[in-house]
């Protein structure tokens, strides 16, 4: 049996988001038209809005619909001087004007919150950020689902979102904007999205997101995540007692409950992923964005370590349905790697 240990990438549909999409697949009419059929399916959608500003804390915020998390990012950067770092993800690094300094921490500081951009967590290592008020903009992606958080109190302008983070479909995201941002249209035409972005609406879409944000509050308030966070610690302790010199990226700063970044310095990542995937375990080597280069961890070269240990690295996330028997069976299975690995460089 294969075990999926790469949630930071995507995770598997939630059966609530299943179960909302196929129901929406009956809903034949345009949101833009007037008649019963285009107004149940603008129905439909505008709950389905509801419901993401709700999951996410954003009421009385405008949630607008894209494709994905990275046209979010590119309708809220485009055509403004935004700061930011080199642990940002690629579809935000992409727009960045001017960059920012991170610590060894990955910690980055901001002096001017309302010209930047900053993640509330990496995808890579994990690592949580400290959000100063009057951000610009932030990239909730991987946080949301995962953590307590709400837009209202973030602080921030306009926050990123996606669906497949949290369990919903691929080919969905949002822009969740303050009342009063001004955004700069990339999409023109019907004038959908309350202008902001024009295009007939993935109404299919809108109603799985929908369906795994609430799910993936409901989560967040019933503990799942405290048991993610006992599995993805299990993992670390048992792979740290047997190789101690295994280096867990992150490990003293406040994570992502399923996040692991960890490198044995000299193991090519890209190795491992092929190793690890050939005995059954689906993990990656650095964000799914980028896992296909075969180059250094821009995220570990920003926070100062060196080409062996940037390439070396590799990322376990674990998901509300990864088992104990799972992580151990991985742990196993990488130090059977790990030594064999030493033998031959030896």
């Amino acid at each position: 049996m294969r075990a999926y240990l790469d949630h930071n990438a995507t995770t598997p549909l939630r059966p609530e988001a299943r179960e909302a999409m196929i129901a929406a697949m009956d809903v034949v009419g345009n949101p833009s038209s007037v008649h019963a059929e285009g107004r149940k399916a603008k129905s439909l959608l505008e709950n389905a809005r509801a419901d993401v500003a709700s999951a996410f804390g954003a009421d009385g915020a405008d949630v607008i619909f894209t494709s994905s998390a990275t046209e979010a990012a590119a309708l809220a950067m485009e055509g403004r001087d935004f700061a930011g770092s080199s642990v940002e993800h690629d579809a935000v690094r992409a727009w960045i004007e001017s960059e920012l300094a991170a610590d060894a921490n990955g910690v980055v500081e901001i002096d001017e919150p309302s010209k930047a951009v900053l993640q509330l967590a990496n995808s890579e290592t994990g690592i949580i950020q400290k959000l100063p008020q009057g951000l610009a903009l932030c990239d909730a992606t991987q946080a949301f689902g995962k953590l307590p958080i709400a837009f209202n109190w973030l602080g921030c302008k306009m926050a990123i979102v996606s669906a497949h983070k949290l369990g919903g479909p691929k080919g969905i995201g949002a822009l969740v904007v303050k009342r009063g941002t001004d955004i700069q249209t990339r999409l023109k035409g019907g004038g959908q999205e309350m202008g902001r972005r024009a295009g007939t609406e993935n109404v299919i879409g809108a109603a799985g997101f929908a369906a795994a944000a609430k799910a993936a509050v409901h989560d967040l308030e019933n503990g799942v995540w405290d048991e993610v966070k006992r599995l993805r610690d299990l993992l670390e302790t048992t792979l740290a007692n047997a190789a101690p010199d295994t280096i867990f990226i992150g490990q003293n700063s406040d994570r992502l409950p399923n996040t692991s970044c960890l490198a044995v310095p000299g193991w090519k990542g890209e190795t491992q992923v092929m190793q690890m995937d050939l005995a059954g375990y689906a993990i990656s080597a650095g964000s799914a964005c980028s896992s296909g280069k075969v180059k250094a961890s821009a995220v570990l070269t920003a926070m100062g370590y060196d080409a062996s240990v940037a390439s070396g690295a590799i990322r376990v996330s674990l998901g509300p349905d990864t088992r104990e028997e799972q992580v151990l069976g991985f742990a196993a299975k990488w130090l059977a790697q790990l030594e064999k690995h030493r033998a031959k460089a030896a």
